[in-house]
C-alpha cells in the first residue's frame, strides 16, 4: 500500500487548493436540500399517512445522506479520472515515478472516499440537528454512506478510463446517476414503482444503502438484512475495482 499511499497523498495535497469551491455542492446544497424538503414539501406530504410512521424529513433525511455519497463519488470518479488520463496526465506522472498502476487506481480511489466521508459526515451532523434521528445506530449510516460512494466511484472510474470522450460522462449521469437519484428509495418507497422498475431498483447499490441507512436512523434495523446490504454493496465495489484495474492498465499501459 506504500505507492496508492504516496498517490492518496498527491489527490490530498491537490484539495487543499480547491476544497472551498467544493463546499456548496458537496456540503451547502445537500442540506439547503433537506431544509425544502422539511420546512415546505415535507409539511404538505405529512398530512397524509406514511408508511413508516415518521414525518417525511425524518424519511428522507437518511436517503439523502446516502445519495449525496454517491453524487460526490460519481462526480470525482468521472471527469477527474478522465482528465489525470488525457489532459493533466497526472497519471502517466505517477507512472514515471515510478508508481504501479493498481497503486494509481487505489490512491484515488482512496481520496474519493476520503470526499465522500467529509462530506456525509458533516452531514450527518446536519441530520442531528435536524432531529432526524432517532436511534444510536444512526451513526452507522455514515460508513454505509461512505461503502455506497464506493460502490459507485470504483465502476465509474472504470468506465471514465474506458469513455473515448467526455460526452460518455456526461451520458451515465443523464441516464444512471440521476434516475437513481429520483428512482432508488431516496423520496419514496420502491414499492411504489411498478413491477419491472422495482426489481430494478433493489438491483441497485443505492438502494440497499438507502434502505440500510434508513433503518439504522430509525433503530428498525434487522441484522441479517443489513448483512445483505453491506455484502452486496462490497461486492459491488470490489467488482468495480477490478474492472477499474483493468480499464487503467489498457489505458495506461502501452
Amino acid at each position: 500500500m506504500t505507492g496508492a499511499m504516496l498517490a492518496y497523498e498527491h489527490w490530498l495535497a491537490s484539495y487543499r487548493r480547491l476544497w472551498r469551491a467544493s463546499i456548496v455542492s458537496s456540503i451547502l446544497n445537500p442540506i439547503l436540500y433537506l431544509a425544502a424538503l422539511g420546512v415546505g414539501l415535507g409539511k404538505l406530504v405529512n398530512h397524509g399517512a406514511h408508511p413508516l410512521g415518521v414525518s417525511y424529513v425524518t424519511y428522507v433525511a437518511p436517503g439523502m445522506l446516502v445519495a449525496a455519497g454517491m453524487n460526490i463519488a460519481a462526480f470525482e470518479s468521472t471527469w477527474p479520472v478522465m482528465g489525470a488520463i488525457k489532459w493533466t496526465r497526472v497519471y502517466h506522472a505517477m507512472l514515471a515515478a515510478p508508481l504501479r498502476v493498481r497503486d494509481v487506481m487505489i490512491g484515488h480511489q482512496l481520496y474519493f472516499a476520503s470526499r465522500v466521508a467529509a462530506s456525509t459526515g458533516l452531514y450527518l451532523v446536519a441530520l442531528a440537528a435536524f432531529g432526524t434521528l432517532h436511534s444510536p445506530y444512526a451513526v452507522l449510516a455514515w460508513p454505509v454512506a461512505v461503502l455506497a460512494g464506493v460502490a459507485f466511484s470504483a465502476p465509474l472510474a472504470a468506465y471514465a478510463a474506458w469513455a473515448p470522450k467526455d460526452s460518455y460522462l456526461a451520458a451515465v449521469f443523464r441516464f444512471a446517476v440521476v434516475p437513481l437519484f429520483l428512482f432508488s428509495g431516496t423520496f419514496f418507497p420502491v414499492t411504489r414503482l411498478p413491477e419491472g422498475l422495482r426489481q430494478l431498483a433493489y438491483a441497485t447499490p443505492l438502494w440497499h444503502g438507502v434502505d440500510l441507512a434508513r433503518h439504522l436512523t430509525l433503530g428498525t434495523v434487522t441484522w441479517g438484512m443489513a448483512l445483505v446490504h453491506v455484502a452486496y454493496l462490497v461486492a459491488f465495489a470490489a467488482a468495480g475495482l477490478w474492472l477499474a484495474e483493468r480499464a487503467y492498465t489498457r489505458k495506461l499501459v502501452r
